[in-house]
């Protein structure tokens, strides 16, 4: 059944049925991924790949901090590594992150993209060129424009899209970026987009 929290939000058609979940956030995002994150159950079988901005030069421990925080494998991307449904990938500081075709995960120095790497737009649109409709993204909170072209990417092929409601992110840009593009399916808080996604795991698995 629906949580209470997440029917009153749900379209009166179905939501869409998803292989995979992307998500980008900059400014105040370990805090909002932990956040999102607290709401997924100890078994959660959908793969959620982020790209969360840091300095280059930062040893990322994404993957150990939130390890301790959840029940699903957490891991940094490996180049050339299959996604595995029920997994947690972190994009590492100074690399892009693709999707490629047959759904393996590849890590590149391309030109940084709005001064980024790794790139939550590079992320997004080979994941929307990857899994197509049956794909998820989320964009959070965010000091500039990166993602906001991916994201209306992923709405232009039929994934299903989701923006963090500027007025409750710690750095609006980001998500009001998002919305100057295109219109999400869902404008939503940090925790309903939690239950979004616990919503759209039970449909798919």
């Amino acid at each position: 059944m629906n949580s209470p929290e997440i029917a009153s939000l749900l379209p009166r058609k179905p939501l869409p049925i998803v292989d995979a979940i992307v998500i980008g956030a900059s400014a105040g995002g370990v805090e909002a991924l932990l956040k999102v994150f607290s709401e997924l159950p100890v078994v959660f079988l959908l793969p959620i790949i982020v790209v969360l901005h840091l300095p280059n030069e930062r040893h990322s421990r994404l993957a150990e901090v939130f390890q301790q925080h959840l029940k699903m494998p957490v891991k940094e991307v490996d180049d050339k590594e299959v996604i595995v449904a029920g997994t947690l990938y972190f994009a590492a500081p100074g690399y892009h992150v693709s999707v490629e075709n047959d759904l393996s995960l590849s890590l590149s120095l391309e030109d940084r993209v709005h001064h980024s790497r790794p790139s939550i737009d590079i992320l997004f649109e080979s994941a929307s060129d990857a899994f197509g409709r049956r794909l998820a993204g989320v964009l959070l909170t965010g000091a500039n424009a990166d993602g906001a072209q991916g994201l209306a990417q992923i709405k232009r092929r039929g994934g299903f899209t989701i923006v963090q409601d500027p007025g409750t992110a710690q750095a609006s840009i980001m998500p009001e970026a998002a919305l100057a593009l295109s219109a999400p399916d869902y404008i939503l808080s940090l925790n309903n987009i939690g239950q979004m996604l616990v919503e759209l795991e039970r449909i798919a698995c």
